[in-house]
């Protein structure tokens, strides 16, 4: 009886014996009873495919694969793995719930950013602004029509700055449980920027706009590089304290990179430091993509409202853009707009991308590159906003 009891137990703590779970009295609809019996092999299921997305298609392979993993490993029945006392649950309280991991984040990404565009030509970060029309458009959506919560709508909105550690950042703070879809969405819809913007930029615009050569940006001095993230830094304190930890965190990397004597210190940021949180970023993460949190209507909800997200940024960029060309006797070419989303360098390389198929001649790409880390700072101010109001 003992030999029975013992390998009644084994089979007890195996997986095969756990991934699908007994029928739940308690839960009427069938779909629902479903998805919580069979919820662990589905989700092992989607991970494999973000997996496969992220080494095949290469689609934001640096944090897809993590995630993706991170997801894998939540959903083995028994181990925890992603509870409080696991791996990834004492990653993800660490890094992600305190929020430190998404300003590391910052802190390299500062470091890797040439403002020198930006500051060549000051007006393209009114595009930057004009893409975050996007976080505020999906916010009244998901309030108003998805019936979200107004955190959950500022979680989801934020989808539309096209910026996932801030997506992580502003997530962790006012809906956690909605963490592993935001982030899905936002990763993957940035990875598909190239396929997302294009059909939109070319409704938009006419044959003729996309056309618009622009003049060469002038030199942008060391001494202005240098006071630029001190001065961007002065007016949040000023204006949004609630976005000086993201802000800070950025301007801080970025004037490590152009002071030009703490070299060591902005080689760590851009390398070694970043590449580590990466990957706890994103095996945290992964740990709340369990299938209890998964798979549930919000999640098709989140997906759906992320890239209306990402739509009306690109969209709101582009006809700013054609707005200011009507005050501006220097036109711009308005595919510019599109890049004030915050997917750096990929919404920049998009835009000079259409550019050329209009007019072989016409390189935009440095130009691109104002709205484009203008909005880098642009999502880090709503985000600022949104905590502020939530």
């Amino acid at each position: 009886m003992d030999i029975v009891e013992s390998l009644s137990k084994l089979w007890a703590s195996t997986g095969i014996a756990n991934f699908i779970q007994p029928v739940d009295p308690n839960i009427t609809n069938g779909f629902e009873q479903f998805l919580h019996q069979f919820g662990s092999p589905i989700m092992i299921l989607v991970c494999l495919f973000l997996l496969w997305l992220g080494i095949k298609k290469q689609f934001e392979p640096l944090l897809l694969v993590p995630i993706a993993f991170g997801g894998l490993l939540s959903n083995i029945p028994v181990a925890d793995i992603a509870g409080p006392h696991g791996f990834l649950g004492i990653i993800y309280e660490a890094g992600i719930h305190q929020g430190l991991f998404p300003l590391i984040i910052f802190m390299g990404v500062g470091a890797m950013t040439d403002f020198g565009p930006l500051i060549a030509n000051p007006k393209t970060a009114l595009l930057g602004g004009a893409a975050q029309f996007g976080i505020f458009g999906a916010l009244l959506l998901a309030l108003c029509v998805f019936g979200f919560t107004l955190p959950q709508s500022a979680a989801i909105g934020i989808i539309g700055g096209a910026d996932g550690p801030t997506s992580i950042y502003v997530t962790s703070k006012l809906a956690p449980e909605l963490l592993g879809a935001i982030a899905v969405a936002a990763y993957s819809y940035m990875a598909l920027v190239p396929v997302i913007q294009p059909p939109i930029m070319k409704l938009l615009t006419t044959e003729e706009e996309r056309k618009i050569q622009m003049s060469q940006l002038r030199n942008v001095t060391k001494r202005e590089k240098i006071v630029f993230p001190i001065v961007v830094l002065g007016l949040c304190i000023i204006f949004l304290p609630d976005a000086c930890p993201l802000i800070g965190a950025l301007t801080f990397g970025n004037l490590c990179k152009e002071c030009g004597v703490v070299e060591r210190l902005s080689d760590t940021m851009q390398n070694a430091l970043i590449n580590i949180v990466t990957i706890f970023l994103g095996l945290s993460v992964g740990s709340k993509l369990s299938s209890d949190q998964f798979l549930t209507l919000q999640t098709l909800f989140i997906l759906v409202l992320g890239i209306t997200a990402f739509a009306l940024a690109t969209a709101g960029g582009v006809i700013f853009a054609k707005i200011m060309n009507l005050f501006s006797k220097n036109k711009i070419n308005p595919l510019i707009g599109s890049a004030g989303v915050s997917a750096v360098p990929m919404a920049a390389r998009v835009s000079n991308k259409v550019g050329l198929e209009a007019n072989d001649q016409n390189y935009l790409l440095m130009h691109a590159m104002g709205p484009n880390v203008a909005g880098v700072i642009g999502s880090a101010v709503a985000a600022g906003i949104l905590l502020a109001l939530c």
